[in-house]
């Protein structure tokens, strides 16, 4: 588990064949093998470490769902370490499993803030609430607005400063992950499908009256 709060911004040495090798040196702080780093919000395993790097293996599955097929030695990316009980939930809760990606439609300045609004599909969006929140390639962000086609993120100077944000522009694709609570909310009440255990049926007037409310 995440916060969306990056810790550092590290740089990819290699990509590809299944293999990533990053340059970094704050999140190796008492690093194990077996841990979990999330690279761009994409929650990976560290197969080894060195004083300045750590590699992973990455998946047919991660590669087909995310962004990791496009970068290359040398592209910044967000790293976060995973969550300690004793940490402060500064961001949201972020698994680390990426919905799918979006495409970065425009970047638009308003006072000292940056509009976003990433393209993304409507299964995606679905998901998507205005003030909600969703994390953009392990970024936690408020959502400003959404659309049919599109949602709209605004980002302070301080978050594209210290993120790979800095180095986006208007069709870049981004890592997307949206609030995992509310697809948890929406299976409670939409129900179990036949066949599965536990309860059937969703939320309805008779269920609510039945349990006195």
């Amino acid at each position: 588990m995440f916060t969306g709060i990056i810790e550092e911004v590290g740089r990819i040495r290699q990509a590809g064949s299944g293999h990533l090798r990053i340059d970094c040196t704050q999140v190796l702080r008492d690093v194990h093998e077996g841990d979990s780093i999330a690279v761009n919000g994409i929650c990976l395993t560290v197969t080894s470490f060195g004083r300045a790097f750590f590699t992973a293996d990455v998946m047919p599955e991660t590669v087909r769902r995310t962004s990791l097929a496009e970068l290359k030695s040398g592209d910044p990316v967000n790293l976060e370490r995973a969550l300690a009980v004793s940490a402060r939930l500064g961001g949201h809760i972020v698994s680390g499993h990426i919905d799918g990606t979006g495409k970065i439609r425009s970047l638009r300045e308003e006072g000292n803030a940056v509009l976003m609004t990433i393209e993304a599909a409507p299964e995606i969006l679905h998901y998507v609430v205005e003030k909600g929140s969703v994390a953009l390639d392990g970024i936690s962000l408020t959502v400003a607005a959404v659309t049919e086609q599109d949602f709209m993120v605004s980002l302070i100077p301080h978050t594209r400063e210290i993120t790979n944000l800095a180095s986006k522009h208007a069709g870049s694709l981004i890592n997307i992950e949206t609030d995992i609570l509310g697809k948890y909310v929406e299976k409670l009440i939409a129900g179990n499908p036949a066949g599965t255990r536990g309860r059937s049926g969703g939320l309805s007037r008779a269920m609510l009256s039945e349990y006195g409310f």
